[in-house]
C-alpha cells in the first residue's frame, strides 16, 4: 500500500491510499462513507489485490486524514469534483485498464450522483448501501435547523446521528469503529443539507444509466434504506443489476458474509468487462 496526497480545487490536501498490483485486470477508485475514512477498507483492497485488481481510495475533505474542517464541505459539486480528481489520479497510475467507481453509503450516494450528473467514461459503477433514503426518519428539528441556518452558518457542526451498533453484526467491527481516532460524528449544516438534497434527488431520479451499474444493499440495514435502493433500481433502464443481501447490516463489506459480497462484485465486474 502506498500513501498519496494531492491538493484539490478548494486548496485542501486530500490524502489517499493506493493498493497497486502487477498486470491488473481492472482498477477500482473507492469512495468511503460518512464519518469514516479509506483506511477502514484495507481488507477490501487486499481481497481485490489477491484477484489482480488494483484499488485507489481517498479520504473526503473534512474526513480521515484529509484537510478541511471536520465534516464540512461547501457544496455537492465540491465533493463530485474530488471524485473526478481521484478518478484522474487512478487513471494516471493505471492507464488502459478497465476502471470502476465504487462507493459505500454516503460514498454510494456520491458515486451515483457523479454518474448521473457528470457522465464519466468508466467500465462501471458499484454502489453499496447507498444513501438514497435513510432507514429512519431524519430528525425534523435538525432538518429544519439546517434548512434555516445553512446559508448563515454553513460550517456549524452537529452530530451526524449514526448509531455504530448498526454498521455490522460483528462486535469487533463496531469496537474498531468506535475506537478509531480517524472516525468522527461531525457534519456541518451545509454538508448535511447538500447530502440530504443529493439523496432526495436520487430518490426521485429515473431514466437510463449511461454506464453499467451494480446496486447492493444489506436487507437488515438500519442506517440507509434497502427498499429505496430497490426502488431506484426499478426506475433505471439500461444495464442495472441489483442484489439485496438478507440479514446483512449496513456495511456489507464488514459482515461475516463479506467474501461472498466481494466475489459477487468481482463476478459482476468480469461480466461487465466481458472476461467471464
Amino acid at each position: 500500500m502506498q500513501e498519496l496526497n494531492w491538493t484539490n480545487k478548494e486548496d485542501i490536501t486530500i490524502q489517499a491510499r493506493y493498493w497497486p498490483v502487477d498486470h491488473p485486470i481492472a482498477v477500482i477508485t473507492l469512495v468511503h462513507g460518512l464519518g469514516e475514512h479509506t483506511g477502514r477498507y484495507d481488507h477490501v483492497a487486499d481481497w481485490f489485490n489477491s484477484r489482480s485488481v488494483s484499488v485507489l481510495g481517498y479520504d473526503h475533505q473534512g474526513f480521515g486524514r484529509s484537510g478541511g474542517k471536520r465534516g464540512h464541505v461547501r457544496s455537492l459539486d465540491a465533493l463530485l469534483d474530488d471524485i473526478g480528481q481521484a478518478l484522474g489520479e487512478t487513471a494516471r497510475r493505471q492507464p488502459d485498464v478497465p476502471h470502476f467507481l465504487y462507493g459505500h453509503s454516503m460514498g454510494g450516494n456520491l458515486v451515483l450522483n457523479y454518474l448521473f450528473r457528470r457522465f464519466p467514461d468508466l467500465a462501471g459503477v458499484i454502489s453499496t448501501g447507498p444513501w438514497v433514503r435513510l432507514a429512519f426518519p431524519a430528525p425534523l428539528v435538525k432538518v429544519l435547523a439546517g434548512r434555516l441556518l445553512h446559508r448563515l452558518l454553513p460550517a456549524l457542526q452537529m452530530p451526524n446521528g449514526l448509531d455504530p451498533t448498526r454498521i455490522s453484526r460483528d462486535p469487533a467491527v463496531v469496537d474498531a469503529y468506535t475506537s478509531d481516532p480517524l472516525v468522527h460524528d461531525q457534519l456541518s449544516l451545509m454538508a448535511g443539507i447538500q447530502l440530504l438534497d443529493a439523496a432526495n434527488w436520487l430518490d426521485r431520479f429515473s431514466g437510463e444509466t449511461p454506464l453499467p451499474v451494480l446496486l447492493q444493499h444489506g436487507g437488515a440495514d438500519q442506517i440507509t434504506s434497502a427498499s429505496a435502493t430497490h426502488a431506484l433500481a426499478g426506475r433505471l433502464s439500461g444495464r442495472v443489476d441489483h442484489r439485496e443481501w438478507p440479514d446483512l447490516y449496513h456495511e456489507i463489506h464488514q459482515e461475516a458474509e463479506k467474501e461472498e459480497v466481494f466475489a459477487f462484485t468481482l463476478d459482476w465486474m468480469k461480466t461487465t468487462m466481458g472476461t467471464k
